[in-house]
């Protein structure tokens, strides 16, 4: 191919393809903000990068060590670094975008979540409640719902957020009077 043996393509394709993804690990939050690419999960540049990599090395290894016809090596080739691309993007790229997305919570988030009260809510005041998420411990300030004090310890159950501070009422798991489409009355 373009007069050079194949076995040369192939690891020309490699040694490029390899130094493009090593740089890409270093910068790809750089490049990624000066290029601001849609974030289309198969036409990334890990997987291309992948693919011609996985691809070039397999090509390269059953060019140099079989005696396979040139289009039998590009075929297998091609299909080992489809393998691995898919394998890479399901067991590693997926999982790490989805545990970056679950760090983040909004507020509206937080509503209808249990906590549970460290500093005392007095009846026309601001304390402050703790929630355990999967990401950590978060303590929000909170004010009663019906202007009653809530002690520390207690149970509480967000009713809304308002401007970052937490709305709450006890939480009585056995009483569902209180419900009423979805929320406090």
């Amino acid at each position: 191919m373009f007069g050079y043996p194949l076995e040369t393509v192939y690891l020309a394709v490699l040694v490029v393809s390899g130094g493009l993804t090593l740089l890409y690990i270093f910068f790809s939050d750089i490049i990624d903000g000066i290029f601001d690419m849609p974030d289309h999960p198969w036409l990334s540049p890990q997987l291309i990068l992948s693919f011609l990599t996985v691809g070039s090395a397999s090509g390269y290894l059953f060019e140099r060590y079989t005696g396979l016809s040139s289009a039998l090596i590009g075929l297998v080739s091609a299909g080992i670094a489809i393998i691995a691309v898919l394998l890479l993007h399901f067991f590693v790229f997926v999982p790490l975008r989805s545990a970056e997305t679950s760090l983040n919570y909004s507020e509206a988030d937080l509503e209808g979540s249990l906590a549970k009260v460290i500093v005392t809510v007095p009846a026309d005041g601001f304390g402050e409640i703790l929630l355990q998420r999967k990401s950590g411990a978060v303590s929000k300030p909170a004010k009663s719902i019906s202007n009653e004090e809530i002690a520390s310890g207690t149970e509480v159950i967000i009713v809304k957020m308002e401007n970052g501070i937490a709305v709450v009422a006890k939480h009585d798991p056995y009483n569902i009077s209180l419900l009423h489409k979805g929320g406090y009355v």
